[in-house]
């Protein structure tokens, strides 16, 4: 028998994969998305808020950054459990970026300067942190 699911979302938790245009107001379903996830894994009160900025700055860097606001391109994201709690895909269409170059924001010359406080907060907030694919991929672990 084939379950009927009528929310979206629900569908979405199921499948565990997601594709988001490359527009900024797909951050709000990015937020409705990790407050489901909250339920499902019953995330602490600590891990709640790493997960929610981490996925909404590495979802708006790919719109941004990697895909260039480009309606033609999508936005990849995958939900993956893990033994000791779960990671994100990340994945935009752009032509990628070395992340190692990118200027730490928190030194004396770089805080009036635009730029790398997204990558900067996601390397804080995530418990693992790997990009691939000539940067245009990245993967963020959250241990429970």
């Amino acid at each position: 028998m084939q379950q009927i699911i009528n929310n979206p979302l629900q569908q979405v938790l199921m499948s565990r994969q997601w594709q988001f245009p490359s527009s900024p107001g797909c951050i709000a379903e990015i937020e409705r998305l990790v407050e489901d996830l909250a339920s499902t894994y019953h995330l602490s009160e600590d891990k709640y808020p790493n997960i929610l900025i981490s996925l909404t700055e590495a979802v708006n860097n790919a719109i941004v950054h990697g895909n260039q606001c480009d309606d033609c391109k999508c936005v990849h994201l995958t939900l993956h459990d893990e033994p000791s709690g779960i990671s994100f895909t990340v994945r935009d269409e752009g032509k990628g970026f070395d992340h190692d170059h990118v200027a730490d924001p928190t030194l004396p010359e770089n805080i009036d300067k635009c730029g790398g406080r997204g990558i900067y907060l996601i390397k804080q907030l995530c418990d693992k942190v790997i990009y691939r694919a000539n940067g245009t991929e990245l993967m963020m672990w959250f241990d429970f």
